[in-house]
């Protein structure tokens, strides 16, 4: 808010052309290498979409998760503004293996049949889990042997890096991603996601793309200003490193309580439990959250960069007593 309120001072240029935005782009080469290609946008599914449809055509597939966000919480938009299909795998953890990606590709060269450009994975993923770079690195490999793409959903790769105690390139850019969705908003932002292209002739037309995209922000610097504070003096990673503190300790403070069970390993900011039906209506009177997996009673649990201790203690005590 400090960075928004520095830049509300005089007249700059608009649509990205300004001291402010450059300052951020170099924030960005700083910490994903000199010859990345960086766009700033307003949400997380702008950031997935005008990625993948810069490197997609609508006779092209993206295989992802069964519970990727483009594929679950996106209204459809990736399908929609791309004209793709997306090719969903199942998981148990979250993560995409090779083994349920090479069905996909039975059709690759037959005109009757969408072909496959790109794998889209999440991290860290829907599950709470974070992928390994060896992990990224093998699906990077498969993809470009295939004449695919690696597309990455970082809306929370913030909380992967630290988790994994690398930087955001070694899980990125010396892995063999080519295109990054950046999340901001979940790290601490007021608004914005940046899209990283790792070979810039991929964003060769992403400038029309981002327009068409009704994306194109005229007073972009107030995205910019985010970004060049979030990239500066470790935020984005003070942030992200609060957030999985306080999901390690939630977990810790309900682990011990005997109707609930943690259904996942706790890698990032979120914690998944089964909790009994009764109560998890009785708990959503007080906080809000996603029941996960409404058969099971399984929800999730999301901290996030203003997580405090206290609230944790008054949650995990209204969980206690709800349980009884």
């Amino acid at each position: 808010m400090a960075a928004i309120s520095a830049v509300n001072v005089g007249h700059v240029v608009g649509y990205g052309a300004d001291r402010y935005t450059q300052a951020a782009i170099e924030k960005f080469k700083q910490h994903f290498g000199e010859s990345i290609n960086v766009h700033f946008v307003f949400g997380g599914t702008a950031a997935n979409v005008i990625g993948l449809q810069a490197i997609t055509r609508p006779h092209n597939a993206v295989i992802c998760m069964e519970m990727a966000h483009i594929n679950t919480d996106e209204c459809g938009a990736p399908e929609k503004f791309t004209g793709c299909k997306l090719l969903t795998v199942s998981g148990e953890d979250g993560k995409i293996r090779i083994d349920e990606i090479e069905g996909l590709l039975h059709g690759v060269g037959d005109q009757h049949h969408v072909q496959p450009k790109v794998i889209s994975i999440s991290q860290s993923t829907e599950m709470g889990t974070v992928y390994t770079p060896s992990e990224i690195r093998a699906l990077a490999d498969f993809a470009h042997r295939h004449q695919m793409l690696l597309h990455m959903d970082g809306a929370r790769i913030s909380n992967a890096a630290v988790s994994l105690r690398v930087s955001l390139r070694a899980i990125t850019a010396d892995v063999g991603v080519d295109v990054l969705s950046f999340g901001g908003t979940k790290n601490g932002m007021m608004y914005g996601e940046a899209i990283v292209f790792f070979n810039p002739a991929l964003a060769a037309d992403l400038k029309y793309i981002r327009k068409q995209g009704m994306q194109l922000a005229s007073k972009m610097r107030f995205i910019s200003a985010q970004f060049g504070a979030l990239l500066s003096n470790d935020l984005w990673r003070r942030n992200a490193e609060h957030a999985n503190q306080m999901a390690a300790r939630l977990a810790q403070a309900i682990e011990k309580i005997p109707a609930i069970r943690i259904t996942r390993k706790v890698d990032a900011n979120g914690v998944f439990a089964i909790v009994p039906r009764e109560c998890v209506l009785i708990l959503l009177k007080e906080y809000f959250f996603y029941i996960w997996n409404e058969a099971t009673s399984e929800v999730r649990w999301m901290t996030s960069f203003d997580t405090t201790e206290e609230d944790i203690e008054k949650f995990a005590e209204l969980l206690r007593k709800t349980v009884g």
